[in-house]
């Protein structure tokens, strides 16, 4: 599903170049659940930017889904982020003035939705989440679990194959963290790939497989051989709103 062949990015400030991933290769499975972890500037935002198509790399290639990423127009980058990919944030960059059943429609705005679906599959995807009695509220008046889990809504609303986490459990206490990362195992549970950087051990112990970075370049990729966690809501309640035949139209 995701292939990276020596793969190469730097940045340049000024005159300076400070080379970020240098020849990295890597390989993701369909369904793997993945941590990525490693010191600060090992690289590890950076990687996850590429998979997630928010940046390019210099040099090697990047294939996803068959896709050849490099190759790929900036209009058909931002089809693949809106329809096969899934991001949350550990800032969950929801949008203040607007509560949480239009944070959660916003994709499917950009996915020309009719307005009456947007709402059906909003609060279905709230409801997913354990939050449909919060559907009017806005963030404000949301806890910082909650809005992750609104983030998480969000992130799913258009059925994507592929989750990108940056440090989601990062602005929340571990109660909600664990929380939220037993959500993370019900849906890999459901088949969905996650892909997710996090400094904490406790969180990486969720994962399937743990991607230790250092320098630019992949230090260990070992097997958490972690178990399955049971979740906070029963796997079946965790059913997409969104049908993959309904995505693709």
């Amino acid at each position: 599903m995701i292939d990276l062949q020596d793969a190469g990015k730097s940045y340049r400030f000024g005159e300076r170049v400070l080379p970020v991933l240098k020849g990295l290769s890597l390989h993701i499975g369909a369904g793997e659940f993945i941590a990525i972890m490693g010191p600060s500037g090992s690289g590890k935002s950076t990687l996850l930017n590429v998979i997630g198509c928010l940046d390019s790399i210099d040099e090697g290639r990047y294939t996803l889904e068959g896709v050849a990423i490099e190759a790929a127009s900036e209009d058909e980058l931002a089809a693949i982020r809106n329809a096969r990919l899934g991001f949350i944030f550990q800032s969950f960059n929801l949008i203040p003035r607007i509560n949480a059943l239009r944070n959660v429609e916003l994709p499917m705005i950009y996915s020309r939705v009719a307005p009456a679906e947007r709402l059906r599959r909003a609060h279905a995807a709230l409801k997913n989440v354990g939050l449909e009695d919060r559907a009017a509220h806005s963030p404000a008046k949301l806890s910082g679990g909650q809005q992750q889990r609104v983030a998480i809504a969000r992130a799913l609303i258009n059925n994507p194959d592929i989750i990108i986490a940056d440090e989601p459990t990062g602005s929340l206490d571990s109660v909600s963290g664990h929380d939220i990362m037993r959500l993370f195992s019900n849906l890999h549970q459901q088949g969905k790939t996650i892909v997710m950087v996090t400094h904490e051990k406790e969180i990486a112990a969720y994962a399937r497989r743990v991607i230790h970075l250092r320098d630019g370049l992949i230090e260990r990729d070992e097997s958490s051989g972690a178990a399955v966690t049971p979740g906070i809501l029963p796997p079946a309640t965790l059913v997409h709103p969104c049908t993959s035949q309904e995505r693709s139209q």
